[in-house]
Parts: C-alpha cells; sequence; structure tokens
C-alpha cells in the first residue's frame, strides 16, 4: 500500500497484539483511537517533566486539548500511533508521521515506572512493521543527546543506523527492511522475554489456591495437600470465601487479603467465578495462574469460548500468563522450589527430564507412568486447553535451563508451527527433543485449542519435526522410552550397534529389531549361554565397549530357572558402563525404566530397545552433521512479485477475495519476479491459432492439452512432440482432438520443443495454520499414486533443498538410473530455492505449481505451472514479537 489511500483507512485491528515485555510480564499493544483521550491525558500525567523534555525538547507539563486532539485522530496510514496499555493504562505510545513517500519519522514516550522493561524495542518492531506495510522503507528521528536509552533503542535494534550530530541534537537515519541481524536481535529478546515469563511461572517463591477446599474429596483440597506434602519452599496461601482454614493453613477470603507477595495463582473455582479472581490477582501482582477449573472452550459451546478469551485477555492485560484452563497443573522437583502444583499425587523422581503436556486428563496416567519408570523429571507443566502458555513458550525456557537436559512434548495442536518449527531447532541443536504428535492422520484439533486445523498433508508435518531436529515418536510409551535413553546415556557416535547376551534366541531377535531400527550391527550377536556369570558380562561387555567400530550395545538378559535376581549382572554391567563414553540398553528380566545400579535403561523386549536406541542415534546424526545455511539468492525481487498480485487482484474487482487464478502471462511474470523463466506458450483453441503459433515461435514445437485431467496421462496422448512444419501440426491437432472427448475443454496450447530432461513438480504454498510450505517430485503418475514427494518449511538452508530433492524414492531417476541422464541437482535445488522464498516472502502468493519441470544435464526449463493469489490471511509474522 505504497499509494495514498482513496478513501479512509479501517482500523487496522491486525496489528493488535499480546506482548511479553523483558521482565517476562505481559501487556497489550494495539494502535490509538479518539476514545484514549482521557487516558493519554492520565499517562502524560505520570510521565516524569524530564521525560516530556526529552520528547519535546522544551519544557512541557500539560498537553492543551488540541494536543490531545492531535495525538489520538490517526489516520493509519501516514500518521500512525500504537500504545501499550496494562490493564486499563497507558504506559508508553510510539508513533510516526510521515516525511515523504518512503520515510517516517518516528517518536517514543515511556512512562518511567516502565522504562527499563524492554518498551521500546517492542514498539519500534511493530512500528516498523506498520510502517513496511504502508510502503515505507525508512525511519528518521532527532534525538537529545542526553536521551542516552532513546539512542540505546536504535542502535540496539540491529538495523544499520545512521547517526548525526548538528544544533544540539542526534540525527539518527536507518533502513527498516528486516535483516539478518535484526531478526537475530528481535529472536533473543524473544527468547530472553518468553523464558523469563515462564520461569516467573516455575519458580515461585510463594503459592495460593484459590478455591482452597476443606473437603477431602475436592480439587481444591488436593492442591494445597500436594502443594504442601512436595515440601514446598515458599508459603502456600488457601484462599476460600467461607472457610477460616484449610488443612491447617489460615485461609482467606479474597486473593487481596493475603497479607505477603504472591507469585502464582492456582485457580479451582467455577469456571464463571474465574475472571473475578484474575481481577483481584492482578490487583495484587499476582505473576502467572495456573487455572485447572474446568467450563472453558472444550465444552465446545459458544459460552465456554468467550469465557476463555475474556480470562486470557483479562491476564495478559495486566500482565499475568496463564497455564490452563482445564490443566493438570505444573511441577518443578528443584530442591530450591519442590513445587508440585498439580492434581497428581505421584510424581517421578527429580531428573533431567523437562515435560510439556496439553492434555490434562492424560497428564496422571503420563506422571505415573514416568514414576514407574523412575525416569526423573526437572519440570512439568500440563497446559490443558493451552489457551496462553504452550509448548513453544517451554522450548524458550528449557533451551537455557541447566537442570533440563531432554526435552519432551505431548501436542495435541500446534498454535503457531512456523514459531514451533524455529524454536524448536534451536533448542534440538543443544539437546534432545522428542514429541509424540496426535492427530497426526486427521490433522484434527481438540475441542479445548482454538487453533485453526493444519490442512497440510501429514508428512508435511513429519517433514517439519524432521527439519527441526525433533525426535518424532507415536507414542507416549515410546517417548518414554527414547527418553530413558537420551537422559540416561551418551548420544552415540555411529549406526553401529553390538548385540551381547546369554540367550541366543534374544540375541537375533535384537539384531533383527536393531536392523529395522535402522542400525548396523556389528558381526553376529554373541551368545556365552544360559549359565553366564555376571564375570562373563563384565569382560564381554568391556571389550565390545573397546571395539572403535562399535558405537552402542545392546545387552540381553535372561535368567535361568534356577538363578538369582540377577542383580550381580546388573551391577556388572553398570561398573562397565560408569563413565562410557557409547550408550548401553538391555533387555534385562522383562523390566521397563531405569531401575536399579547405573540407569541402565531397559526394555521389556529387545524391539523396543533397539527402536529407542535407533532414534536416539538418529538424533545424534542430526546433531553432529552441518544443517548449511540459507544461501543468498540472486534476482529476488519480492516488491515486484507483490505489484504483480496486486495487478491481478484489483484488475478482479470483488472476485478477488476468493482469489485468483493466473494466466499464462500472468504466471510467467510473476516468475520472472524470481529469476525464472517459464517456456514460452501460444494458446492455440483452433488449427488456424496452432499454425500461426507454429509460424510465430519457429523451430520445432510441442502441442500439447493443458487442462488438468489430462495431464500426466501414462499414454501420453494429450502431446504431440518434435512438429516443424504446417502439415505436421495439421496431422497431430487432427489426430489429438479426434482421440479425445471433449477437444474444446482441453486447453490446446504451442510451445517450442525444450530441452530433454527429467520431468519434476516443485510447489509452494500457504497453510492457513502453518504458513508457508514447499514440496518437491518428480513429476508423474507414480508420484501422485504413491504420494512420493518431500516437503520442508521456508526458510530453507542450502542442506534442506539438497536433501529435499534427493529424499523422494524416485530420486535415482535424476542421477542415472538406467543409463538416463545426470540431471542439474544444483539447479533444480535452486529453483526449490526460489519457490519456497517467493511464498515465504509474499503472503499475496497463495499457492504456486511448477509442472512439469524438465531438469537436464546443465539447467533445466520450466514448462507448465498454475499460480493462485488472494488477499493475505492474516499469516502470524514473525518480524514482530507477540503472543499467538
Amino acid at each position: 500500500m505504497d499509494a495514498a489511500p482513496s478513501g479512509p483507512v479501517p482500523y487496522p485491528a491486525h496489528w493488535e497484539a499480546d506482548v511479553v515485555l523483558a521482565d517476562g510480564a505481559t501487556a497489550h499493544l494495539r494502535p490509538i483511537a479518539p476514545a484514549d483521550a482521557d487516558r493519554l491525558v492520565e499517562f502524560y500525567a505520570r510521565v516524569s517533566d524530564q521525560s516530556k523534555y526529552y520528547r519535546f525538547f522544551a519544557p512541557y507539563p500539560t498537553l492543551t486539548s488540541r494536543d490531545v486532539s492531535h495525538f489520538t485522530n490517526v489516520d493509519h496510514h501516514d500518521r500512525v500511533a500504537l500504545i501499550l496499555l496494562v490493564g486499563d493504562d497507558m504506559i508508553a505510545v510510539g508513533r510516526y508521521e510521515r516525511v515523504n513517500r518512503t520515510e517516517a519519522e518516528v517518536s517514543f514516550l515511556v512512562e518511567d515506572g516502565h522504562q527499563g522493561r524492554g518498551v521500546g524495542s517492542v514498539l519500534l518492531e511493530h512500528l516498523a512493521q506498520a510502517a513496511r506495510e504502508r510502503g515505507m522503507r525508512r525511519f528518521v528521528a532527532d534525538i537529545l543527546p542526553a536521551n542516552r536509552k532513546m539512542i540505546t533503542v536504535f542502535a540496539d535494534a540491529g538495523y544499520t543506523v545512521d547517526n548525526s550530530y548538528e544544533d544540539g541534537v542526534v540525527h539518527v537515519e536507518f533502513e527498516i527492511a528486516p535483516t539478518g541481524t535484526s531478526l537475530e536481535v528481535m529472536a533473543a529478546r524473544e527468547h530472553r522475554a518468553e523464558a523469563r515469563s515462564i520461569e516467573r511461572l516455575l519458580r515461585p517463591r510463594s503459592v495460593a489456591v484459590v478455591g482452597a477446599s476443606r473437603s477431602r474429596d475436592k480439587v481444591g483440597q488436593t492442591l494445597v495437600r500436594n502443594l504442601v506434602l512436595s515440601g514446598f519452599t515458599g508459603p502456600v496461601y488457601a484462599v476460600n470465601k467461607e472457610a477460616r482454614a484449610v488443612t491447617g493453613l489460615p485461609a482467606y477470603a479474597s486473593v487481596r487479603d493475603i497479607p505477603g507477595d504472591v507469585d502464582l495463582a492456582v485457580v479451582a473455582v467455577p469456571a464463571d467465578s474465574v475472571t473475578d479472581v484474575v481481577l483481584d490477582c492482578a490487583a495484587k501482582s499476582v505473576h502467572g495462574l495456573v487455572v485447572v477449573s474446568s467450563g472453558f472452550a472444550e465444552t465446545g459451546e459458544p459460552v465456554g469460548r468467550a469465557r476463555q478469551g475474556e480470562l486470557v485477555r483479562l491476564a495478559r492485560a495486566h500482565g499475568m500468563r496463564i497455564v490452563g484452563p482445564n490443566c493438570l497443573g505444573i511441577v518443578n522437583t528443584d530442591a530450591e522450589y519442590s513445587l508440585n502444583a498439580t492434581l497428581a499425587t505421584v510424581l517421578p523422581p527429580p531428573g533431567k527430564v523437562g515435560f510439556f503436556a496439553q492434555s490434562g486428563a492424560l497428564g496422571t496416567a503420563i506422571l505415573g507412568d514416568g514414576a514407574a519408570r523412575g525416569l526423573g523429571l526437572s519440570t512439568f507443566v500440563s497446559a490443558g486447553n493451552r489457551a496462553d502458555v504452550s509448548g513453544n513458550d517451554l522450548l524458550q525456557y528449557w533451551r537455557d535451563d541447566p537442570v533440563t537436559e531432554v526435552v519432551l512434548l505431548y501436542l495435541e495442536s500446534l498454535g503457531n508451527p512456523r514459531k514451533f518449527s524455529r524454536l524448536s531447532r534451536a533448542v534440538a541443536e543443544v539437546k534432545p527433543v522428542v514429541a509424540v504428535k496426535s492427530g497426526r492422520s486427521t490433522q484434527g484439533v481438540p475441542l479445548g485449542h482454538t487453533v485453526r486445523p493444519i490442512q497440510a498433508p501429514a508428512p508435511a508435518l513429519d517433514a517439519m519435526f524432521r527439519q527441526s531436529g525433533v525426535v518424532l515418536v507415536d507414542t507416549i510409551s515410546e517417548m518414554f522410552d527414547v527418553a530413558q535413553v537420551l537422559a540416561y546415556q551418551p548420544l552415540p557416535a555411529g549406526r553401529t550397534v553390538a548385540v551381547m547376551g546369554n540367550s541366543g534366541a534374544l540375541g537375533l531377535l535384537a539384531a533383527d529389531a536393531a536392523v529395522s531400527a535402522g542400525l548396523d550391527v556389528y558381526g553376529d550377536p554373541l551368545s556365552f549361554g544360559a549359565g553366564a556369570t555376571a564375570d562373563d558380562y563384565r569382560q564381554a561387555l568391556a571389550s565390545l565397549m573397546a571395539q572403535p567400530d562399535v558405537s552402542s550395545v545392546l545387552v540381553v538378559y535372561a535368567p535361568a530357572v534356577d538363578a538369582s535376581s540377577g542383580d550381580d549382572v546388573a551391577q556388572a554391567v553398570a561398573d562397565v558402563v560408569a563413565g562410557a563414553a557409547k550408550p548401553v540398553v538391555g533387555t534385562f528380566q522383562g523390566r521397563r525404566g531405569v531401575h536399579g545400579p547405573g540407569a541402565v535403561p531397559s526394555y521389556p523386549t529387545p524391539e523396543e530397545a533397539a527402536r529407542a536406541l535407533g532414534h536416539a542415534t538418529s538424533y545424534a546424526e542430526w546433531r553432529r552433521r552441518s544443517h548449511g545455511t540459507i544461501p543468498a539468492i540472486e534476482g529476488c525481487d519480492p516488491d515486484a512479485a507483490a505489484r504483480v498480485a496486486r495487478e491481478v487482484l484489483t484488475a478482479a474487482g470483488e472476485r478477488a477475495d476468493d482469489g485468483v487464478d493466473l494466466g499464462p502471462e500472468g504466471l510467467r511474470a510473476l516468475l520472472a519476479t524470481y529469476g525464472v523463466e517459464l517456456l514460452s506458450m501460444r494458446p492455440a483453441p483452433t488449427l488456424d491459432a496452432a499454425l500461426a503459433a507454429l509460424d510465430e515461435l519457429g523451430g520445432e514445437v510441442v502441442l500439447k492439452a493443458t487442462a488438468p485431467r489430462l495431464r500426466h496421462r501414462p499414454d501420453l496422448a494429450a502431446v504431440w512432440r518434435n512438429i516443424d512444419s504446417p502439415a505436421e501440426m495439421r496431422d497431430a491437432w487432427v489426430t489429438m482432438t479426434q482421440t479425445m472427448a471433449d477437444p474444446a475443454a482441453a486447453g490446446f496450447v504451442v510451445q517450442p520443443m525444450a530441452p530433454g530432461g527429467v520431468p519434476v513438480v516443485v510447489r509452494a504454498w500457504e497453510d492457513p495454520m502453518f504458513g508457508p510450505v514447499v514440496s518437491f517430485g518428480v513429476s508423474g503418475v507414480a508420484t501422485e499414486l504413491l504420494g512420493d514427494r518431500s516437503y520442508r518449511i521456508p526458510p530453507l538452508t542450502d542442506r534442506d533443498a539438497a536433501e529435499m530433492v534427493r529424499e523422494v524414492k524416485a530420486a535415482a531417476l535424476l542421477m542415472g538410473y538406467h543409463g538416463g541422464i545426470m540431471a542439474d541437482l544444483k539447479a533444480v535445488e535452486d529453483l526449490v530455492h526460489r519457490m519456497s522464498r517467493m511464498v515465504d516472502d509474499v503472503p499475496l502468493v497463495r499457492a504456486i505449481e511448477l509442472s512439469p519441470v524438465l531438469a537436464g544435464e546443465s539447467g533445466l526449463a520450466v514448462v507448465n505451472g498454475s499460480a493462485r493469489v488472494a488477499p493475505p490471511a492474516g499469516r502470524q509474522d514473525w518480524y514482530t514479537r507477540r503472543l499467538s
């Protein structure tokens, strides 16, 4: 929207956002409105004289009525103002005013008590995004030299800032296009802020249970009892309007009445009373809420959904994060806190595993399974309806948490898959992330989760997990199986596993299972008979661990009928494993877990042991290898592509809302903006038109049908090649039209003969929830029938594109299979990069498909394709920080 609007610009509701500040508290950002006049006056009265002087370069104690009108009446185009609210109070305002077509002057005013909380950087990010939408490219500002805080905001934003000093004023100028540095700065700030917001929940110094009950069978008493019995190190406050004491604790009628500070409130009151509790907690400056109450969006009713939306809005507006509602609670086993703010009475021991689960109903069973295995947890969060705190937030926290070495995620929905992909990859590079995603086959979403379902195919979701280094498993039990290896054993340095034990039959089963898990077996399984002693195990294991070609060992132990408990064998294995650099797993008397000395993971069957070890090995490989870099691709012009798309939409008028398919010339123009040439194509609805096209194009041409129903026909009846004379064109035309039931609908075109090559197809599209997705496959009926495609989520690294092209089953056809050509894979990868960039850079491009693309020995030819443009679908753009 770089041209002046023809009429009033509607209120830009999509600029509204809940944001997390540097200290972990939340605030609400939105455009200013005329109704904010009184709010602006009250805000200005709280601002110090010094801050006012820095803003206006002169004493300016009060705002006149004309000032107030000017500042609150903006056009949302040339004059934009964003305000930051905590509760009903304005704490900051940032604004820009257009200087010329591409430049605007920017300014900020932050209430003194809220300076140092990262308010200025949040406002700058959102103002820059708004300005980019309005066609501006540059911000300027004049700052007094003494206003060091504001100078720092600009200097630390990651943009290339030009400063000059004249007449006692620092003049600042910078381009506002996102850069690699500015995105890194923003991501780092987002990481620190969101990690801090979770830290405030998991490391409270005091807890209030709102809805504490005197009845043993009530949720409120269970919560109080679990907090006290877990040994929580801070004060626990019971809140009950009618009781004077609960389980020996004094009770208070309201959170407001509690004499001390309250960091965390655990809420177990009826759903229609939760809003009042939120307001009480806000008045008490509570940091966060764990809402175990049900009766919200999980009911599937409009009232419940509205109630959940209001809960989140109120809490965030007052600086608080929410776990839940309809959740099990949270746990921190660190002895400094010993927090069990859940309904679960059985917890795993303290350990190295952080666990996020969206299901409240499954939470107790999940914790019980972990406890039975002896799998130690560092922290646990059950998000229930996941109205606010999500797995993304926990990833931010666990990434730097020194206690957590393995992250487990049970996911029922993904609120922001694009962000999840980015964050999970950052975590997986330093510690393992293991996930179960329910509903992968249907992409369904539970009732309580107010997110849109993902429309991308299930393989695309799986590819996103792999691309991010996440270990994706099918069941919660399998997730724990893998965690046992990753939490208690070193990562394997290779894929070769040695198998040993006292049962030849189990050894063979274990070897077969290892191969099925993608591992290489070292020699034959080592079996030393049912009478093997602890010393036999000790010597054999030590020998295998010393072999340089062995990366891991799978130990089988099946006790004889008259044997002892096998504790001596377990101790022998533990003695060898202690301090070793190679992982060891076992099938030990049918046990599951990490019981006993040495914490060697044990599984009931060899298949489960091998599968867990296979996942750990694949993760270790992913972590060791280079993940590549995002390459610089020349010839990509997002602004030009957006102009082409807007021109098409403008020409379509009212039809544009549903999207518009591009014709051949529109597609050629769009592709040209990203350096891709579409082979010339002339419509040939009649024989005369086909003859004219032959004469115009010259040389050898192709006559073909382009109707979707006729593409990829195995008999190639819709394509006639090597036409170089009018007679051949007449013959081709007559023959093809006679063999088709409806020639008029065939969409005949004439094209120059393309160089030979392997036909491939590249697709890129915008999923309404997932964001941009790109796929690749070898073109043809087999690919369509078998679904032989690879998928990735932009932005792609050079490694992503290379793997994408090579991982389809038909990739051998690009590499000389049965005497075929060696295709130019670099050219194919380049095309994948360009199409993924286009849908990532230009939200107006809803979908694009290039098929067929002939990949030759030197370069490629884009023979045909299609594209659809549509108004932006409200992508969650990560150029600005916001809570989804």
